[in-house]
């Protein structure tokens, strides 16, 4: 939409109706057009549609197309190193340092790019418990973006509380306004910029929705832990009984699937806290793949695709019936939808529960030599947490291709991580011992034969293993003893093939298996190499061992 021109929107009228005392000139906001504070969504469609930045797709979605960036760019993420960072942040490939020189001056020329232009404002809070959320602020440039906030986090629905509400975190997103690397320093055009001192964070030159999500989750990762709340990049449900579980893994892994269980109560499906009170959902809405996605195999997510309220991004529709095409991937792999918690229909309205009785890290094994499912003590626990083992998924970031990538991803979640991993890894054992929480390590990847020959694990099976792992059913079962890895695999499961609990039984070469095997247990090896400093001695010692092939004999082989 031209700046310059201006004509009446469909929200002018209420723009400033809820409007926040702390008005944006605390940010240096000035000279701005018109700001319209905290639209409901209803208004939010309307300014969106007649912005020309969405439209609305059969049964009620709004379909928006995020341009250039269809995904996270991680390599344009940089934290403000200051005085009060220097010594705590986890500096390096995800933490990126920046200047406070070079981020006041990149905040000036943002500042200058939006005046005599409308912005949006969402008041709302991250973080479920009240002794713990976080009031924030996000200014948008775009409409869309504003909903896209309010479907995300916490909304406030009293108008005096908006009224008083003073951010302790602000957002700022332009994804028209562009970095200059030569003026700003920046990597590219695209830059997602963090300054813990001044309570700001900048996001420009992307338009994707999932960059303003991660760095909140991004300054709760360094905030909360600071006063003993372990932040997680998980999914989590809760059973009748408040035995409540928690799902970790990368984008692709299958936390919001496997986490949308009809049998349980969703309590959020990817960013929680734990604390002494029990764990707590930090935001208020879902950020699902939809890439392909089927009603018989994920109704759930499946119907809220087809919901007034949710965003589709990237999504293709016809431009005339405005039907969806959810197999369409000519924009990108990354397909998403952004839908309120509610929308699901067995969520857990306070979405808070009590200490986990499970805790499962699910791993896309690309090189399908990973048992379906493992148990692991408490330290093995702890290595396959800072490790991370999964691979990315097609679309998930920028530059990936249609072949899975493996990766090592620290907490899986290493890019949003701020501190050292151990500190998260130290917080999370701790809570297992205390809490009696046993830890499993699910694969949602091949078996068969690694991407390309053999087939991804199916769902099918999976949801078997964790409903018999969640119940307690997988504690009455015999286990054996991995040669390499040392945790413990189940050799039945009501409903899953006995052969499939066995990988080098679904091989057409068990040598090459064994091959395989142990080459993954080297790149295991080495990516820890990189996580000595800061992690006792003791940690290591809890990872695979490279054994001799002729001591790799299956049981019963």
């Amino acid at each position: 939409m031209n700046p310059y021109v201006d004509l009446p929107s469909p929200a002018q009228a209420q723009a400033g109706l809820l409007a926040s005392a702390y008005g944006l000139q605390n940010h240096g906001l000035t000279n701005l057009h018109r700001v319209y504070w905290n639209l409901p969504t209803p208004a939010l469609y309307e300014e969106s549609i007649f912005r020309g930045e969405a439209r609305m797709g059969h049964m009620g979605p709004l379909v928006v197309n995020t341009g250039k960036h269809t995904a996270r760019a991680a390599a344009d993420k940089f934290v403000v190193r200051e005085q009060g960072t220097d010594e705590r942040v986890w500096w390096g490939e995800y933490n990126r340092p920046f200047s406070a020189e070079k981020f006041t001056a990149l905040h000036t020329r943002m500042q200058a790019f939006l005046q005599g232009r409308d912005v949006f404002v969402q008041d709302c809070y991250a973080g479920a418990d009240p002794e713990y959320r976080m009031p924030i602020r996000i200014v948008t440039e775009y409409a869309w973006h504003s909903l896209f906030v309010r479907d995300m986090f916490v909304t406030i629905r009293n108008s005096e509380e908006q009224r008083r509400h003073v951010p302790h975190f602000t957002i700022v997103c332009a994804p028209s306004f562009l970095g200059s690397p030569i003026i700003d320093g920046t990597r590219t055009e695209t830059f997602i910029i963090v300054n813990f001192a001044e309570r700001l964070a900048l996001i420009g030159g992307s338009g994707y929705g999932g960059e303003i999500k991660k760095t909140i989750f991004t300054v709760l990762n360094y905030m909360l832990p600071l006063e003993q709340v372990l932040t997680m990049h998980c999914s989590a449900n809760v059973g009748d009984k408040d035995d409540s579980a928690l799902f970790f893994g990368l984008s692709g892994t299958g936390k919001t699937t496997l986490s949308a269980d009809p049998a349980r109560h969703l309590i959020g499906d990817d960013e929680h806290g734990w604390s002494e009170n029990g764990v707590f959902n930090i935001e208020d809405g879902c950020y699902a793949k939809v890439i392909r996605l089927s009603p018989e195999a994920e109704p759930q997510i499946h119907s809220c695709t087809r919901r007034f309220g949710t965003i589709l991004e990237n999504v293709v529709i016809d431009p005339q019936s405005r039907r969806l095409d959810l197999n369409d991937d000519i924009l990108t792999e990354n397909t998403r939808g952004a839908y309120p918690l509610s929308y699901i229909a067995n969520h857990l309205p306070a979405k808070m529960a009590g200490h986990p009785k499970n805790v499962i890290f699910l791993t896309c094994d690309a090189g399908g030599v990973m048992p379906p499912i493992s148990r692991l003590t408490p330290d093995q626990a702890i290595y396959h947490f800072i490790s991370g083992y999964t691979s990315k998924i097609a679309g998930t970031e920028i530059g990936l291709g249609i072949e899975p990538e493996i990766t090592f991803s620290a907490c899986f979640g290493g890019p949003f991580m701020v501190h050292h991993p151990y500190v998260y890894a130290e917080m999370l054992k701790a809570r297992l011992i205390k809490y009696g929480a046993t830890c499993w390590l699910v694969n949602t990847g091949w078996t068969g034969g690694p991407f390309g020959v053999g087939k991804r694990i199916s769902i099918r099976h999976t949801r078997a293993l964790l409903d018999a792992a969640l119940t307690g059913r997988l504690a009455e079962v015999e286990y054996r003893k991995d040669p390499i890895f040392g945790f413990e695999v189940p050799t039945s499961c009501e409903g899953v093939p006995s052969e499939i609990l066995e990988p080098a039984n679904t091989w057409g070469n068990r040598d090459e298996y064994y091959r395989q095997y142990r080459g993954l247990a080297n790149r295991f090896i080495e990516n820890f190499k990189l996580m000595r400093d800061g992690c006792p001695p003791h940690i290591e010692e809890s990872g695979p061992r490279l054994v001799e092939p002729e001591t790799l004999v299956p049981a019963g082989g």
